[in-house]
């Protein structure tokens, strides 16, 4: 149908069935022919035929108007395909689950452009949930969440367990404490994250379990934001430790500390791709993904 919807809208622009048989190269009776299949295809005449003058039919305006969209997406894609084959691009789109968009995909991407292989990187963010529906729709090559998924399509491959930090100023009174017990969290000024966050719901779940009362100053849906104003406030925080990089503490004159309790909210953050189909570059990926963050541990 593509191809008689080209050359519908090429008579109509020429306003004639021997132009239009002259431009495409093609005999006004194979061209005819094509009208009429179109027609039929459609279940509407495009053209009324009066003498031998071809006027549009109201529904032929209107599929005037998508046939030439049609030609504009065509060769859209075809020019696509030849810059494509002309770079020798691959393509990858990551589905990143919310949880690990500012620690585990700044990495991620580092691995693929780092790969010496010229890769074009398109980067999907949603709920874990969504991530996975993404991944077996094959809307999304590859899903990068916390968490370790079990469905009889996908393949699942841990990267590493993460667990909180307790987060604090330098200069803050527990940075300098030999030991910090669970105790000490009670009555804490902190800087947590936004009420229905994956991370605050963990933290208030083991706030309940422990029977601890921080003093909640602020709550903030943005890592950045929250270690900033942790500084600046001389407040504590809590965050994952695969964020908590040494040169991000140290610009920010930070610590990070353990409490043994904080280590029970373990979460395993990995990568799933679909068990079937799935292309090359994906696999390689994976290793060098799972390489990377193996040296890590």
């Amino acid at each position: 149908m593509l191809d008689n919807l080209n050359v519908f809208a090429t008579v109509v622009e020429q306003a004639s069935i021997n132009r239009a048989s002259q431009v495409l190269n093609m005999t006004q009776p194979a061209l005819s022919r094509k009208i009429k299949k179109l027609e039929d295809q459609l279940g509407v005449e495009l053209f009324q035929r009066k003498g031998k003058k071809l006027v549009l039919t109201r529904i032929g305006e209107i599929g005037y108007d998508i046939a030439v969209e049609m030609r504009e997406l065509q060769l859209k894609l075809q020019q696509a395909i030849a810059e494509y084959k002309a770079k020798g691009t691959s393509r990858i789109t990551i589905g990143a689950s919310l949880t690990t968009l500012q620690s585990t995909l700044p990495d991620l991407i580092a691995i693929i452009t780092g790969s010496g292989q010229e890769i074009d990187i398109k980067a999907i963010t949603g709920k874990t949930h969504e991530i996975v529906t993404l991944v077996k729709e094959k809307k999304a090559d590859i899903g990068l969440v916390a968490s370790s998924i079990q469905d009889p399509e996908l393949t699942c491959v841990p990267l590493f367990d993460d667990h909180l930090c307790l987060v604090l100023p330098h200069d803050h009174t527990l940075a300098g404490k030999a030991t910090i017990d669970i105790g000490d969290l009670s009555g804490l000024p902190m800087i947590l994250f936004s009420k229905g966050t994956w991370y605050r719901i963990l933290m208030d779940q083991w706030f309940h379990r422990y029977m601890v009362f921080p003093y909640i100053k602020m709550e903030i849906d943005s890592f950045e934001a929250i270690i900033r104003l942790v500084a600046t406030c001389g407040a504590a925080t809590l965050l994952p430790k695969s964020y908590l990089r040494k040169s991000l503490l140290d610009d920010n004159g930070l610590t990070m500390r353990d409490v043994p309790e904080l280590v029970q909210t373990k979460r395993t953050t990995a990568l799933i791709f679909k068990n079937e189909g799935v292309d090359e570059t994906v696999r390689r990926l994976v290793d060098r993904a799972k390489a990377f963050f193996h040296t890590r541990r």
